[in-house]
């Protein structure tokens, strides 16, 4: 079969893989002035928990004898960068690396006025194809970022290439909730009321009724540890938080 016979999801909508991400690219042109602000309103600030915890496992050295550099995918807003860095204490170096335009520019904007602003880079980067030589960077990170991947198998692959002997990745996505009584009133909310509150602050609905019907497409834990696995990573693991509404996975490049 050909790429461009190939289909995907995007969200609940069977589309041609090649025009995944020009979907998704405009979903997050439309949003991204507003994008963390709409994240504290959905996730009543808890995703900000969810991604200390995240840099708190990845536990970024403050010294060392070489340079601790970090890929942060999808990073658009800055949000991991700057808590990698400020953990750092100004040692670890940042790549910002998103394909969307938009979004790096509002992560480049609000970088000047971080505690350490020369720590960091932004570039324009596919996942799926990255513009690094492999066993260049010591970690990883996307956060809330790869569900939105046309060829998720493809960025973890990516991801394994790029990173060092040693180097590990961790990935934060939003997950399926398996606790009774906030399953289904997660399911309600996200359908009563997050493309409702999009369209009061952003203008327009759509982006989010994009965002919880790729939630909902998204691997559950164990098929996407496995995937991790295929692309090459040993002691993967993850950790379920809030009734699992999100999930950090962990793995190491060995």
């Amino acid at each position: 079969m050909t790429q461009s016979q190939e289909t995907t999801h995007f969200g609940e909508q069977t589309v041609a893989l090649e025009d995944k991400q020009g979907l998704v690219n405009k979903v997050f042109h439309d949003v991204a002035d507003r994008y963390d602000l709409m994240n504290d309103l959905m996730s009543g600030g808890v995703h900000r928990l969810w991604k200390d915890a995240m840099v708190s496992e990845l536990a970024p050295p403050r010294a060392g004898t070489r340079p601790y550099r970090v890929l942060d995918m999808a990073g658009g807003t800055g949000d991991i960068g700057e808590r990698i860095v400020n953990a750092s204490m100004g040692y670890a170096e940042v790549v910002v690396a998103d394909i969307n335009a938009d979004m790096l520019r509002v992560g480049a904007e609000r970088a000047r006025s971080w505690r350490y602003p020369g720590q960091v880079s932004f570039l324009e980067a596919n996942a799926e194809e990255l513009p690094f030589e492999s066993n260049s960077f010591d970690a990883y990170t996307i956060a809330f970022g790869i569900r939105n991947v046309p060829r998720i198998q493809k960025a973890l692959d990516e991801a394994h290439r790029v990173l060092k002997r040693g180097g590990r990745i961790l990935v934060l996505e939003f997950s399926q909730v398996d606790v009774p009584g906030l399953e289904a009133f997660y399911k309600l909310y996200s359908d009563r009321v997050i493309p409702p509150l999009g369209r009061v602050v952003t203008g327009d609905a759509q982006p989010y009724q994009y965002f919880i019907e790729s939630i909902r497409k998204f691997p559950d834990p164990a098929l996407f540890g496995s995937m991790l696995a295929k692309a090459g990573f040993k002691r993967v693991k993850h950790t379920s938080y809030t009734g699992n509404i999100a999930t950090l996975f962990s793995g190491w490049k060995i």
